[in-house]
């Protein structure tokens, strides 16, 4: 009896919505981290609208988490709504944890690989933000989710490649006169590159729920 009177209910549409809203900033914020990485007079600046984007999507994200114990039915399962959300987060919040590092060091310039990596990372944001406005009807867009899905995935390999080549150059570079210029710049390598796994989770939970309702 529950199962049917379910089905006749609609579903709380409320949550793409908010996913929208969500993916929305990861692109505002990738793109003021990819600011934050041309360096200059520009960097306090940049780095503060990455925490005000990443704020804004904590806010979305405890909407969201709020919603999934209020609603009674849920367009996918809760769990699903959960994780999807929560990898969302994620990758600002790694965002976040970059610029920290930024300000903590009062970093000023930085190396061409890292401006090829934050290039990606808004890449990589401009495709999540398309297929989690595609998860509404997901039915009908199942082809281009999984297209989506793969891009991100092989963008990050990309990144990988970057961050690769861009240690190296950097231990090249600071080995003999300057170790404290490399531990930093490994740093922010580091965080960028955890930026892009984050979104390699998204990617993932996106391929996830599909499977399951498709």
């Amino acid at each position: 009896m529950l199962t049917w009177f379910q089905a006749l209910m609609p579903k709380e549409l409320k949550f793409f919505d908010l996913f929208s809203a969500h993916a929305e900033k990861l692109v505002e914020g990738a793109t003021a981290l990819r600011d934050v990485l041309q360096g200059g007079d520009g960097v306090a600046e940049a780095c503060a609208r990455v925490v005000a984007h990443e704020d804004a999507a904590d806010g979305i994200t405890r909407e969201v988490l709020l919603n999934v114990r209020r609603s009674f039915i849920t367009p996918f399962d809760r769990s699903d709504i959960q994780d999807l959300i929560t990898s969302l987060d994620d990758a600002i919040d790694q965002m976040h944890k970059t610029v920290k590092v930024v300000s903590l060091f009062e970093l000023r310039e930085f190396e061409d690989p890292m401006r090829e990596m934050a290039d990606i990372i808004v890449e990589a944001a401009v495709l999540t933000r398309e297929a989690v406005g595609l998860l509404s009807n997901m039915r009908q867009n199942v082809t281009r989710l999984s297209q989506l899905t793969e891009q991100i995935t092989h963008i990050e390999d990309r990144s990988d490649a970057i961050y690769d080549a861009g240690r190296k150059a950097l231990f090249l570079a600071h080995r003999h006169n300057d170790p404290m210029a490399f531990v930093v710049g490994v740093d922010v390598y580091s965080h960028l590159e955890k930026v892009m796994d984050r979104f390699e989770d998204v990617a993932n939970r996106i391929s996830g729920i599909v499977i399951e309702q498709v």
